[in-house]
C-alpha cells in the first residue's frame, strides 16, 4: 500500500469490496471509513480498560463495521442516510417525542407485540438533556407483564423502569415504537432546556441495531 496518499482503492481493498459490490454499493467503503474512524475514537475515549477485552472488541470490528454499513447502503427506511458521517439524517421534532408517551397503549403494545430481539427505544434524561437510544429485547416475562432489555434493564410494559439505573441522576424509559420515536433514536435527536440540542453519535451497537428495524409495522415478523 502506498503511504501518504488518499487513494480509494486502497480503502476498498481494505474492506475487502469486490467490483460488483461496489458497482451496486459505490457508498460502502465511505460508510465503513466512517463508521471504523467514529468507532476507534470511542474506544479510545470509552472503551475496556482491561487488554483482552478490547483486543476482543478490535478483532470483531472490521465485521461489525461492514455489517452496519451494509444496512445503510441497502436501508428502506423512510428517514435519508448521510454516506459521509455514516449517519441517519431525519427531521427533529421541536420536543422530545418520548414525552408524550401514553402508558395504556405501551401496556398494550409491548404485551401483544413484545419478543426477544425486538428493537425498542427508550427515552434517557439527565440533567442537562434528553434523548431516545436503541435497546432490543432479550427477555420477556408476559406473566410479569415486564421485559428485560440488553443493556437498560428491566421495564413494566407500561414503559416505566423496573430496576434503578447503575447513575442515580439517570432516568429511563421505554416508549412504544413509532415512526417518530424510532426516527429521533436513529438520528440521534437530543434537546435540552432550551429545546432541540446538537444530535449525538450512534454506537455501532446502535447502528447495527437500526438496521433492524421493520419500518411498517415496527414489529419483529420481517426482521433482517
Amino acid at each position: 500500500m502506498t503511504s501518504g496518499t488518499d487513494n480509494p482503492s486502497s480503502q476498498t481493498d481494505f474492506f475487502e469490496l469486490s467490483s460488483s459490490q461496489m458497482s451496486a454499493h459505490p457508498h460502502f467503503a465511505e460508510l465503513c471509513n466512517a463508521l471504523y474512524e467514529r468507532e476507534l475514537q470511542q474506544l479510545a475515549i470509552q472503551g475496556p480498560a482491561q487488554i483482552q477485552l478490547l483486543r476482543r472488541r478490535l478483532s470483531g470490528l472490521s465485521h461489525h463495521v461492514k455489517r452496519a454499513a451494509y444496512f445503510l447502503a441497502n436501508n428502506d427506511a423512510p428517514i435519508a442516510v448521510d454516506s459521509h458521517n455514516a449517519s441517519w439524517q431525519g427531521k427533529q421534532a421541536t420536543k422530545c417525542p418520548g414525552n408524550n408517551n401514553d402508558v395504556d397503549k405501551t401496556s398494550d403494545w409491548f404485551r401483544k407485540h413484545a419478543q426477544h430481539g425486538l428493537v425498542v427505544p427508550v427515552k434517557v434524561v439527565s440533567m442537562e438533556s434528553q434523548h431516545i437510544e436503541l435497546d432490543s429485547i432479550d427477555r420477556v416475562a408476559s406473566h410479569e407483564h415486564k421485559l428485560h432489555l440488553n443493556k437498560h434493564g428491566w421495564f413494566a410494559f407500561s414503559g416505566e423502569p423496573d430496576t434503578a439505573t447503575d447513575a442515580p441522576l439517570i432516568q429511563t424509559m421505554l416508549l412504544r415504537p413509532t415512526k417518530t420515536t424510532m426516527t429521533a433514536a436513529c438520528c440521534g435527536h437530543t434537546w435540552n432546556h432550551k429545546g432541540k440540542s446538537t444530535p449525538r453519535s450512534l454506537s455501532l451497537r446502535e447502528m447495527l441495531l437500526s438496521g433492524n428495524i421493520d419500518w411498517k409495522t415496527y414489529r419483529l415478523s420481517n426482521i433482517k
